[in-house]
């Protein structure tokens, strides 16, 4: 073949030439995800508001006397939205964080990613958290790795000082408020930063114990952040712990996975019934999607699977809402009976 001059001549020895397809990612629907962020936003001021008039009153953190998501009493007076503001920007911060890490680092590894779904929904906490979607395939186990433990790492470098906060602001428990009825399960980082208050004299951590304490907004908002990062780095499915196991070990994701369910039931029967939904949704993701499995991870991502795990460990609580157990219902149930 002659062109410009210059002869070229395909032998036997030379492949063919290929074709190359060219797809390009979807448009962003933006105005999607900018609806759901503002009304996750007004579901968290609502809950928030609550939170806050329940603190600054003394009264218990969720009041029984109405629906949990109180509308008829934002309705009544709309400026009390501005009360939710402490506890829906320090819960949505530490959810756009995570989701942010993620998008960042698939956008770093060339795989294409939506931007962050919320999911606005009439619940204790105002949201059902927040999500992206992956949209092509990672191109070798360290992007998979990259993409899934940027998530939890940055949405934990936002909760630990907002947990200090909202320690620091949290007051003793008003005497005619039942410790039962505001009592959850503390992480192993939550103890930490109180005994750090405590050692230092800040707040009054230093004058009453974790349990007789009244939590702040921002101290409830920083807990869900914690419990949210320990359930995203449970190691199985498709969720970020999963991910990571993946990555480090493609053989060894269904296993773990397998063994992460077998834990959790018992925990889901003798703790919270909530982590029978996790038994299922890591059942349901066990079959993880193919990646290369060349080249293998570096020694530096090894060390960061060390500190997922050291967040997990600090995050986990087997039993976040105590007494709410299907072993305590059932037990309840027959003595009533």
């Amino acid at each position: 073949m002659n062109y410009g001059g210059s002869s070229f001549t395909f032998t036997q020895s030379q492949p063919p030439p290929r074709e190359v397809f060219i797809t390009h990612p979807p448009n962003r629907r933006y105005w999607l995800h900018a609806l759901l962020f503002l009304l996750t936003v007004l579901t968290t001021l609502i809950i928030g508001a609550r939170l806050q008039d329940n603190f600054l009153n003394g009264q218990p953190t969720f009041i029984a006397d109405e629906s949990f998501f109180p509308i008829r009493w934002i309705w009544a007076q709309p400026s009390r939205l501005l009360l939710g503001i402490p506890f829906s920007a320090t819960l949505l911060g530490i959810l756009m964080a995570h989701e942010m890490g993620h998008f960042v680092y698939s956008v770093r590894n060339r795989v294409y990613a939506t931007l962050p779904f919320f999911i606005p929904a009439p619940t204790p906490i105002g949201t059902m958290g927040a999500f992206i979607q992956i949209k092509s395939a990672f191109r070798t186990r360290a992007s998979l790795f990259d993409i899934g433990i940027a998530g939890p790492i940055a949405g934990f470098l936002i909760a630990v000082p907002m947990a200090a906060v909202g320690l620091i602001l949290s007051r003793p428990l008003p005497a005619e408020i039942d410790p039962a009825t505001v009592q959850l399960g503390q992480p192993l980082i939550f103890e930490f930063i109180y005994w750090l208050l405590h050692q230092f004299s800040i707040g009054n951590a230093a004058q009453i114990p974790m349990g007789s304490l009244y939590m702040h907004p921002i101290a409830l908002a920083a807990w869900v952040g914690m419990l949210a990062t320990a359930f995203n780095l449970l190691p199985g499915g498709q969720l970020d712990g999963g991910h990571i196991v993946y990555a480090m070990n493609p053989r060894a994701h269904k296993p773990v996975s397998t063994a992460a369910m077998l834990v959790l039931a018992p925990l889901a029967f003798f703790y919270w019934p909530g982590w029978l939904f996790w038994v299922i949704g890591i059942g349901l993701t066990r079959r993880h999607p193919p990646v290369p499995i060349w080249p293998d991870l570096n020694v530096q991502r090894r060390y960061l699977a060390l500190m997922a795990a050291l967040i997990f460990l600090l995050t986990f609580v087997p039993e976040p809402f105590p007494g709410s157990s299907l072993y305590e219902i059932l037990r309840q149930s027959m003595h009533l009976q």
